[in-house]
C-alpha cells in the first residue's frame, strides 16, 4: 500500500466520526463532554493550539521563499502556504465544537474588547486567514488559468478555482507573483503574532499561576515553527515523492527541526525552573499533574520520549541523511508537540482555584479530574480525518507543487 493511498482511507474513515460526533454534540443533552466548571478547557482547545502552530509554522516557511527569495525551498512554497489555508479553518472548527453556543461567537468581532488577548487573536486569526487565502490564489491563479482547457470535470473545478481567469503569459504570471511578494510581507508578521497572541491568551492569567509567564509567547511561537517544518517534511514525502524526488529538501527541513527541537527544552526547562523557583502553590500542584500526576506518560512517554529523544537521536546521527528516517523523526515530533499542547491546557486549569470545592460541591461538573469522553476523542479524530482528506483534494485539484506544468493533469 503506498502511502498516499493510506492517507486517503484514513481521511475518508475519519469523515465517519466527524459527522457522527457533530450530529451527537450538538443534538444531545446534558452536555455528552467531560468539561467543567473547573476545567472548560480539554483535548479541542489542546488540538486548536496544535493546529494554529501547523498553521503559523507552515507559512513561514513559505516566506522564505516568497519574502527572502531563498530558492532552496521553493519547491514546498504552495504546499507550504496550503498547509496554512488547511490548518486554520481545522483550527477554527476545533473552537466552534468546543463553545456551547457557536452561534453567538460573531458577539466577539461584532463587540470587540481592544484589551482583550482573546479579541486580538480572533482578529489576528481572521486577518491571517484572509492573507494566506488571497496569496495561495495568486500563486494559483496561472496554473488553474490554463487547466480551464482540460476536458471534463478537471476544466470545469479549475474554471471555478480560477474565477474565469484565462490569462497564462509571463507577464500576467510575474504580476501575481509581485502580489504574491507583497501579501507574504504582510503575512509573514501576522504568522509570527498569531502564535504569540495564542500563547499571550494563556500567560496573562494570573489566576492561572502555570500559564502566568512572560515565556509563554516564546515557546507558542517557536513550537509552532517546529510543528511547521515537521508538518511540511511529511506532506512533501506524502505528496511530492519526497523520498526520491526532494531527498535534499527533506533532509534539510529534518536539519532546521532539529536545531528547533534542542531550543524546545532550554525553553521548557526555563519555564519550569523559574516557577519551581518561585515556590507558587498553584503552579507546584500543576507541575506535579505533569510530571507525575495520573497522565504522567503523556509528559514523559507523549512529549519527551517520542516528541523529543527519538527525532533528536534521529536527525543527530547518520539517520538524518535519509528522507524516511526523516519523515518519521517529523511524526514523531508531531505527536510530541500534540502531547505538549494537552500538557499546557490541562494541568493549567486542575488545581483548584478555591480550595476543596470539587469536595464541598457534589457536582460532576465541580471536578478537577478529566480525561476526554468518547464524544471529545471521536471528534478529534473526525477533525483529523477531515484534514487528511482537504490535504488528499488539493492533491487532486491543485497544482501544489513548482514542478507540475501548467494545464498539465496531475496523477
Amino acid at each position: 500500500m503506498t502511502l498516499k493511498r493510506a492517507f486517503w482511507i484514513l481521511g475518508l474513515v475519519g469523515l465517519v466520526p466527524l459527522v457522527a460526533g457533530l450530529y451527537v454534540r450538538f443534538t444531545t443533552h446534558p452536555d455528552p463532554t467531560n468539561l467543567g466548571s473547573v476545567v472548560p478547557w480539554g483535548l479541542w482547545i489542546a488540538q486548536y493550539v496544535w493546529l494554529a502552530g501547523v498553521a503559523a509554522g507552515a507559512y513561514v516557511i513559505s516566506s522564505l521563499v516568497y519574502v527572502f527569495g531563498v530558492r532552496r525551498f521553493e519547491p514546498i512554497g504552495r504546499l507550504a502556504v496550503f498547509t496554512s489555508i488547511v490548518a486554520l479553518p481545522l483550527g477554527l472548527l476545533t473552537v466552534l465544537i468546543d463553545l456551547g453556543h457557536p452561534e453567538r461567537a460573531w458577539n466577539v468581532v461584532a463587540f470587540t474588547n481592544i484589551r482583550s488577548p482573546m479579541a486580538w487573536m480572533i482578529w489576528l486569526y481572521g486577518a491571517f486567514l484572509l492573507v494566506v487565502i488571497v496569496e495561495f490564489w495568486f500563486l494559483m491563479r496561472r496554473d488553474l488559468a490554463a487547466a480551464i482547457s482540460l476536458p471534463g470535470w478537471r476544466g470545469r473545478v479549475a474554471a471555478v478555482l480560477a474565477l474565469r481567469s484565462r490569462a497564462t503569459s509571463e507577464a500576467s504570471r510575474a504580476a501575481d507573483m509581485n502580489k504574491v511578494g507583497v501579501l507574504a510581507r504582510i503575512g509573514l508578521p501576522l504568522a509570527i503574532l498569531f502564535p504569540i497572541g495564542v500563547g499571550t491568551l494563556f500567560g496573562v492569567l494570573s489566576a492561572r499561576p502555570f500559564w502566568y509567564t512572560g515565556l509563554f509567547p516564546v515557546v507558542f511561537a517557536v513550537t509552532a515553527l517546529a510543528s511547521g517544518v515537521a508538518i511540511l517534511a511529511l506532506a512533501s514525502t506524502i505528496f511530492q515523492e519526497g523520498w526520491r524526488a526532494q531527498r535534499s529538501l527533506i533532509v534539510d527541513l529534518g536539519r532546521i527541526l532539529l536545531g528547533l527541537l534542542i531550543l524546545e527544552p532550554v525553553l521548557l526547562a526555563s519555564e519550569l525552573g523559574v516557577g519551581i523557583y518561585g515556590n507558587d502553590r498553584g503552579f507546584a500542584a500543576s507541575v506535579d499533574l505533569v510530571l507525575s500526576g495520573p497522565y504522567w506518560w503523556v509528559f514523559w512517554v507523549g512529549q519527551v520520549a517520542i516528541g523529543l529523544v527519538v527525532p533528536i537521536v534521529i536527525l543527530a546521527s547518520r539517520l538524518g541523511r535519509d528522507p524516511r528516517f526523516v519523515s518519521a523523526a517529523a511524526v514523531a515530533a508531531l505527536v510530541g508537540f500534540a502531547a505538549f499542547r494537552l500538557n499546557i491546557v490541562i494541568p493549567g486549569l486542575s488545581p483548584e482555584e478555591i480550595a476543596g470545592i470539587t469536595r464541598a460541591v457534589d457536582d460532576p461538573r465541580i471536578t478537577s479530574d478529566y480525561f476526554p469522553s468518547l464524544l471529545e476523542w471521536t471528534l478529534a479524530v473526525g477533525i483529523a480525518g477531515l484534514g487528511l482528506v482537504l490535504f488528499g483534494l488539493g492533491e487532486i485539484f491543485l497544482p501544489l507543487s513548482r514542478r507540475t506544468p501548467a494545464g498539465e493533469p496531475r496523477a
